[in-house]
């Protein structure tokens, strides 16, 4: 094959323990997530020539891959927030199509609930006060605060309304009730929503996302690798990248994030329409992330998301486009940057995993999705990574 013709397959996937995990380093959650997923893939760790990591160690993915025993000739590290995964899956399926790996292996861990339960750090309210963040830091735009002041723009502009921002966490909850896995499953309301405690204006507590500990992996591999797997190969059929602003000052839009162009970069490259999609894995750290990126990726117009978001939409069971199927960041798990756990949920749907939360084709019950998309998002909407998959 010419470089750059190869085919790209998701071949394994895992996560390690998530939720509570009192008594693991980040590097053991990192190094089962990993055996976990090589071992879905039915494969050997000699056969990974490629690894991406972040978020852990001073010479990330330098530290983890020693950990984990590996010797990568291609490694990445790119570090933008949440999106980081899906970004370097991109990057990742480019190395591979191009004959510089044959078999790359991302993974995440984290034990940040842990950390600030047993007094190791506290929590943060921003990314420091360096570069352009110092003009913003003296007037208190807390990480949150900047989603916050993004979705008021939106509720000012299009009349989006409280009641729409909190149905995305109510459906959200629903389906992690099917998710055996999820850390929080017991049904909420959206009276439940508004009545909580003031977070960032106007998000309450069940606007955010939860914090969880919890790690992940995803093994991306040559086609000709894909015959000496145990599972079924999903394709990395297109994908797209973008970064947006650092400083809100510098953001042009507050109602339009990044995933407009990530979005419409991976559907041009996987040659399919947003209408096309069976299911979305979409990064929910709060709950107008969820409800601006379906604007953004063109499965509703601009300001028409609270809309779309009403009417159970986004449920597993008889949503017309079912959204974070395992419970996403507001209700599943949420270690920090999730962005892989998007990738490893989307992987198993289409392998017809989902057990109570498998999403169903077109033609109802019993015949699987063919095409899923993941979009994740960076910092305070200031990257966006996006992944078109599909399955044979």
């Amino acid at each position: 094959m010419t470089p750059g013709s190869r085919k790209v397959a998701v071949v394994g996937v895992a996560l390690s323990e998530c939720g509570r995990v009192d008594d693991a380093t980040p590097y053991a959650l990192h190094a089962q997530a990993a055996r976990r997923a090589l071992a879905d893939a039915g494969l050997g760790r000699e056969v990974v020539d490629g690894f991406a990591s972040a978020g852990l160690g001073t010479l990330a993915p330098v530290e983890v891959a020693e950990y984990l025993g590996l010797r990568p000739t291609w490694v990445d590290s790119t570090s933008v927030g949440g999106a980081t995964w899906e970004v370097m899956a991109a990057h990742a399926a480019d190395a591979i199509a191009a004959g510089h790996a044959n078999a790359v292996l991302l993974v995440y861990g984290s034990t940040a609930r842990a950390d600030i339960r047993a007094g190791r750090r506290t929590g943060n309210l921003s990314f420091g006060s360096r570069g352009p963040l110092q003009f913003e830091v003296p007037y208190g735009h807390t990480l949150i605060a900047k989603y916050a002041m993004a979705a008021r723009r939106h509720m000012l502009e299009h009349g989006t309304t409280i009641e729409q921002l909190a149905e995305v966490a109510v459906q959200a909850r629903a389906n992690a009730a099917l998710n055996p896995e999820a850390m929080f499953r017991d049904p909420i309301t959206v009276d439940d929503v508004l009545s909580g405690p003031m977070i960032a204006d106007p998000f309450t507590k069940l606007h955010c996302c939860i914090r969880s500990d919890g790690g992940a992996a995803v093994l991306l591999v040559a086609e000709e690798l894909v015959r000496d797997c145990r599972t079924a190969p999903v394709w990395v059929l297109g994908s797209g990248e973008h970064v947006s602003h650092s400083a809100m000052s510098e953001w042009p839009d507050f109602t339009t994030g990044p995933a407009a162009v990530s979005g419409r970069l991976a559907f041009e490259r996987a040659g399919v329409r947003p209408e096309e999609i069976d299911f979305a894995e979409i990064y929910d750290a709060f709950t107008y992330m969820t409800l601006v990126t379906l604007e953004d990726l063109g499965f509703c117009g601009k300001g028409e998301g609270g809309a779309f978001v009403e009417k159970g939409r986004l449920l597993v069971r008889g949503g017309e486009l079912p959204v974070n199927t395992d419970g996403g960041g507001l209700s599943a798990q949420h270690p920090g940057m999730r962005g892989l756990f998007l990738l490893v949920e989307a992987v198993r749907q289409l392998r017809g995993e989902g057990g109570e939360r498998q999403v169903w084709g077109p033609d109802g019950p019993g015949e699987l999705p063919r095409l899923g998309v993941a979009s994740a998002t960076g910092g305070w909407f200031c990257s966006s990574g996006t992944l078109v998959l599909g399955r044979d």
